[in-house]
């Protein structure tokens, strides 16, 4: 969980009163929106970028698709259904890529001390004033219009003093919209939160803590660090510190990513091959498409199950060369699958994780050496 560690501080990015200045820029339902640019007939219209087959799964969807509940992850065939409407288009990778190439230029114009989460957000810390614009919100307008101005797409923006409520406010006015949470303002706004809008709180935790009166930000705060931990073990540090607004984790330029994956718990225990075998292509198509997003290259796949005694096992596979295309990808995945058939007892999740990945230069930041001012608080 990316919120229980590094949270050391990082005072070289702060100014004369100890405050940052950090925007988390969220592009507009971005795959969809490439589509939409660059096809004019998809305007307006239901879009889902993925593959539209009985094992496909939703990428991406536009605004109007998920007026209709289309999410991504989702498979294809439950998102025509709420969806009949909906357009499925085939993902291009290459062209999402350019335009991500586009927009981070776009930022190191204004800073150089930029995080990229994916290929269509990244935080950014503004507390150098490099372009003399004065204050963390312009700055972030200004960086809207220019990627208005040059891609076409719109990008909505959050603006605070540490990442988390800078991320928190980039979804908050979406689409193409700015929030600002400033100092002193940003507890009582973490406290008026559903809890599932707090990071890292999935379905399961949501119905765990609703089983524990717990439905906002609020009353997560009433509890004491020990009763957090009781309940949510290290997960409950995190959860103290950001019903107070508190993240102390600075920008970090060289973030090295060391795995991409993702699981799916079942409803139900499953147990025969056929059924393992259809979950995995599911999850395949899931963490692939997560894969190309994060420009992403391993050596290792690694495959996880958790039994219905919730013991957990892991098989991995490592290769002397990247995996670079889906077909190895899977092949690799299915092989560890077969490996394990028959299942001695059932299992209630399975996961598959590419790791042992490969540096991509792309992620390291340029430094300036520029005499800098400093921006108005905000």
């Amino acid at each position: 969980m990316e919120y229980g560690a590094d949270l050391e501080d990082n005072t070289e990015h702060e100014d004369a009163s100890g405050t940052r200045k950090i925007i988390h820029i969220d592009m507009d339902a971005f795959f969809a929106s490439v589509e939409q640019r660059d096809n004019p007939s998809l305007r307006g219209r239901p879009v889902a970028v993925g593959g539209s087959s009985g094992r496909g799964v939703v990428a991406a969807a536009s605004y109007e698709a998920r007026k209709f509940g289309v999410k991504s992850a989702m498979p294809s065939v439950t998102a025509k259904r709420l969806c009949p409407d909906l357009v499925f288009v085939k993902s291009r990778f290459d062209a999402y890529r350019e335009v991500s190439g586009q927009i981070r230029e776009i930022f190191r114009f204004f800073t150089p001390y930029v995080e990229p989460l994916s290929l269509d957000e990244a935080y950014l810390d503004v507390t150098a004033d490099l372009q003399g614009i004065g204050s963390a919100t312009a700055t972030a307008q200004a960086i809207r219009r220019r990627i208005r101005d040059e891609t076409r797409l719109t990008a909505s923006a959050g603006v605070s003093y540490n990442k988390f409520l800078a991320k928190l406010a980039s979804d908050q006015n979406k689409p193409d919209g700015v929030c600002i949470i400033r100092p002193g303002e940003g507890e009582a706004f973490v406290q008026s939160l559903p809890i599932r809008r707090f990071h890292g709180v999935g379905p399961k935790a949501e119905e765990k803590m609703a089983r524990l009166g717990i439905a906002s930000g609020a009353d997560v705060a009433a509890k004491d660090r020990a009763w957090l931990r009781q309940n949510f073990g290290s997960f409950g540090d995190y959860l103290f510190r950001a019903a107070r607004g508190v993240d102390l984790r600075p920008v970090r330029t060289n973030r090295v990513r060391k795995s991409v994956g993702g699981e799916r718990t079942f409803g139900e225990d499953i147990h025969e091959g056929e059924a393992l075998r259809e979950t995995l292509e599911r999850i395949i198509e899931i963490v692939w498409e997560r894969i190309e997003r994060a420009q992403a290259k391993g050596r290792t796949v690694t495959l996880k199950l958790k039994y219905n005694d919730f013991t957990l096992h892991t098989r991995a596979q490592s290769v002397a060369q990247l995996v670079e295309d889906k077909a190895t990808f899977a092949k690799l995945g299915r092989a560890l699958l077969e490996e394990e058939l028959p299942l001695p007892r059932p299992i209630r999740l399975m996961g598959l994780t590419l790791s042992n990945l490969e540096r991509d230069s792309d992620e390291e930041a340029r430094r300036s050496d520029g005499k800098t001012g400093q921006l108005a608080l905000f």
